[in-house]
């Protein structure tokens, strides 16, 4: 079983599909353990419910729900931010791996 489970939210759940083998090679790399995945944001009740991510990290396009996903993810308990903009466009797995760390640092 994977150490730690980052959830990754967008609008369908395909944008972020590329960004999460990046992140995953980012770990393995690092020798972390991590599940990693993708979902669509309309996912995200369940994936919350179901899942029980450690941290949900919100792609750039649907950052416009971060008020009402931060909601969500204050009543589970779960840190949550939106990926930024650039890392995201380069799909810079590792940076983005990085900023999820973080979060569960600050947790």
């Amino acid at each position: 079983m994977a150490d730690k489970t980052i959830m990754l939210a967008c609008s369908a759940g395909m944008s972020t599909s590329l960004l999460v083998t990046k992140m995953q090679a980012a770990a393995k790399k690092l020798g972390r353990d991590y599940h990693i995945f993708a979902t669509s944001v309309s996912d995200i009740d369940n994936q919350l419910t179901n899942t029980h991510p450690d941290v949900l990290m919100l792609g750039p396009q649907v950052a416009y729900m971060k008020g009402d996903v931060k909601v969500k993810t204050d009543a589970a308990k779960i840190p949550m931010a939106v990926i930024n903009m650039q890392d995201y466009g380069m799909m810079a797995g590792d940076k983005v791996l990085a900023a999820a760390e973080q979060l569960l640092k600050e947790g």
